[in-house]
């Protein structure tokens, strides 16, 4: 579907220059002299690098339907992660490359935010926040409560997060997967 620069909106996927670009935000400018010009600031698709454009008005682009679908993580058979849609039942396979970092999120069960532009898988989104076990872990020891002290911990995916002194091996722990971030202890 063909669009112009008067129809944008902030989180609209449009094509430009053959890659898929995210509006961030927009500012329409009608200098005294000259023609009325659209600048821009995009976010790429894929690379998630955000620069600055400028486009005359009226400019035409294609729009990209951006969609979101819910898929449960099933399991990790060595070499791919495999995920299912819990209307359909259908099973979908990705690759650790495709995965990314978010394979340090996951453990089986949970729900995963896949996100589409048009059919085109661009990337997984992790629920905001995860409970995960602490699988090794330095042990706290008594007296030593200096407030805000931290330790690392490695959770039971592998991922490494810095928790409090008194966190111990088994504990279970809310992480903030935005940015890996200790919340609380179960």
């Amino acid at each position: 579907m063909a669009i112009s620069t008067a129809d944008f909106k902030n989180g609209m996927c449009i094509e430009y220059n053959g890659k898929l670009w995210t509006i961030i935000e927009f500012q329409h400018v009608k200098p005294g002299k000259g023609g009325a010009f659209v600048r821009t600031k995009l976010r790429d698709v894929r690379t998630g690098r955000v620069v600055d454009n400028t486009f005359n008005a009226g400019t035409k682009f294609d729009s990209v339907r951006m969609e979101t679908r819910k898929m449960q993580y099933l399991y990790n058979d060595g070499s791919d992660y495999n995920f299912m849609d819990n209307d359909t039942y259908e099973q979908l396979a990705l690759s650790a490359d495709i995965v990314g970092d978010v394979a340090k999120w996951l453990k089986e069960n949970d729900e995963v935010s896949l996100q589409y532009a048009g059919e085109e898988l661009i990337g997984l989104e992790p629920a905001m926040f995860v409970e995960l076990e602490v699988a090794e872990t330095e042990p706290g020891f008594k007296g030593d409560t200096v407030q805000g002290s931290t330790k690392p911990a490695t959770m039971e995916t592998g991922a490494v997060v810095n928790v409090p002194m008194y966190v111990e091996v088994g504990d279970i722990l809310q992480i903030d997967t935005r940015d890996g971030r200790f919340v609380k202890r179960m």
